[in-house]
């Protein structure tokens, strides 16, 4: 498998970034995670951090077993990195307080494999099309599928920051994970925050998965969703994946 990758991450208009984003590409696999903290006096920060490492460390592990059920393996795969973060607490009083949202990519040659917990998104392009996203766990997009606002409208809602599901050392996860089809040459993945995919459009998503795009493209289409927030910026991360060959 050959990929090519690129990251950025801003604070944006907040004291503090609560996001965090890790990766690892060897070559039979591909993982990639974002995830954004909540929770104040830093806890946040230190739930997205402890997510992203607990499921990095674990990643030569679980990938020799995605083959045969994937789905489950994946599940396993989060519970043991729910339980590294309840290990790097260390029975800190703020864990209980603590939570992420994530937002996670697995590939090989045979599938690719999304978990999301909250409004963390994870999007497929071709260049002629999105084809398809994570389905947020929010207020926002329960009213999108009831038909009462509109995708451009999501990031707007007064009641954006209204999670259904995150990740938190006491509840556990409440992931929800997916299997599709494995990438296909010249397709670019997604994985963001909120604090980008509020203020992108879908054009300029597409634009991100053209031949042509990589780095460049990427700063500027954070840079936009910056400037678009007009002072009132969440903190902001994303990866961008392209597949070059299986």
């Amino acid at each position: 498998m050959k990929l090519v990758h690129h990251q950025l991450t801003s604070q944006g208009n907040r004291e503090i970034n609560q996001d965090c984003m890790a990766y690892r590409v060897d070559p039979d696999f591909a993982l990639f995670v974002v995830a954004d903290g909540l929770g104040g006096h830093h806890a946040g920060e230190k739930a997205s951090r402890f997510f992203c490492h607990g499921l990095i460390k674990n990643a030569e592990a679980f990938a020799r077993l995605m083959e045969n059920k994937p789905g489950v393996t994946m599940a396993l795969w989060i519970d043991a990195a729910v339980e590294e973060m309840r290990n790097l607490f260390a029975g800190d009083p703020a864990a209980l307080e603590a939570h992420t949202t994530c937002a996670i990519l697995y590939l090989d040659k045979n599938q690719v494999l999304t978990a999301h917990c909250g409004d963390s998104r994870v999007y497929r392009l071709s260049p002629r099309e999105v084809l398809w996203r994570t389905r947020d766990h929010s207020i926002p997009q329960a009213l999108l599928e009831e038909g009462k606002i509109t995708e451009s409208e999501m990031g707007g809602h007064p009641e954006q920051n209204c999670l259904r599901r995150s990740i938190n050392v006491a509840a556990g996860h409440q992931s929800e994970i997916a299997v599709y089809p494995a990438a296909e040459a010249g397709e670019t993945f997604i994985l963001c925050s909120d604090g980008f995919w509020e203020n992108v459009k879908a054009q300029e998503f597409l634009q991100l998965a053209q031949p042509e795009s990589g780095i460049n493209e990427l700063g500027k289409a954070a840079k936009l969703s910056l400037l678009r927030a007009n002072g009132k910026s969440d903190n902001i991360t994303v990866q961008w994946v392209r597949c070059l060959s299986l």
